[in-house]
């Protein structure tokens, strides 16, 4: 026999016992016991947990601890996000932009196709600060195989002089890449074969700014029906880019009460573009 069996066990031992036959205990019932953080006034144990501090113990293996479980991602509790528009997905499966001119120069996804003589891509920099998308090709544009290059393009190409900048600078485009029988507006299923080409064409030159000449380029672009008045001299974004709505040249060469606005939106456009102030 011990010795000191019947010496007094003060509380403090007697606590220090219970706590050792609770976390035996713990390893067969699987939970995980906190010792309670004030231990000046502890409780006086029940006859259950005194028992349980004489059981001998029973020589099988003690199970182990399961180990803590990472929660499952799906299981993760995010703060609501804002929903965004899903990225335009790349078409041209190349980041070169005149990659993707070889890739779809003969393209006939839509009857205009069968009816152009030259499939207009656009013409500039391919790494521009500017972006310049106007509604389609017309007569000048589908024999010449370039943009803007009859007289709305002689136009554009003066509002660009007078922004401080060379038409060399900027990226000029159409949203259809084919001109439509006698300049007719672009019909919904053109826009729809066109517009990945177009938004492609913006990936790859990542401009600073995009300014949309008439309603076509930008109600495709915004995903917008509204009027072409109604979209100007708001400000928007495409993939997270400055948009700015503006007339076509040729309507300022039909009605010269529009090239006030127009400058307004020039000016916004060199704004958004360096700062400067025109």
């Amino acid at each position: 026999m011990d010795p000191t069996s019947d010496a007094q066990v003060s509380p403090q031992e007697t606590l220090r016992q219970v706590r050792r036959a609770l976390e035996d205990l713990v390893l067969f019932e699987g939970r995980q016991f906190i010792a309670p953080a004030d231990m000046s006034h502890p409780a006086a144990p029940d006859e259950a947990q005194v028992e349980a501090a004489q059981v001998e113990p029973s020589g099988e293996p003690e199970p182990q601890m399961p180990e803590p479980m990472a929660a499952e991602p799906d299981q993760i509790q995010a703060e609501p996000q804002m929903m965004e528009a899903p990225p335009t997905p790349q078409v041209s499966g190349t980041e070169s932009l005149e990659g993707f001119r070889q890739q779809i120069c003969e393209c006939t996804k839509c009857e205009l196709g069968h009816t152009r003589n030259h499939f207009v891509f656009g013409a500039g920099r391919a790494d521009a600060d500017i972006l310049f998308v106007g509604e389609a090709p017309g007569a000048d544009e589908d024999r010449q195989g370039e943009p803007f290059v009859g007289a709305a393009g002689q136009l554009l190409t003066k509002i660009i002089e007078a922004m401080g900048l060379r038409r060399e600078d900027v990226f000029i485009c159409n949203l259809l890449k084919c001109r439509p029988p006698n300049n007719r507006d672009p019909l919904p299923e053109e826009v729809a074969s066109c517009e990945p080409y177009l938004k492609e064409q913006i990936r790859l030159v990542a401009p600073k700014v995009i300014c949309c000449l008439g309603k076509f380029a930008s109600q495709a672009l915004l995903r917008s029906d509204l009027s072409l008045s109604r979209m100007r001299g708001q400000q928007h974004t495409y993939e997270g880019i400055p948009l700015v709505v503006t007339y076509h040249p040729a309507a300022l060469l039909r009605n010269a009460s529009y090239k006030r606005d127009t400058w307004e939106d020039v000016k916004t456009v060199r704004r958004l573009f360096d700062g400067v102030e025109l």
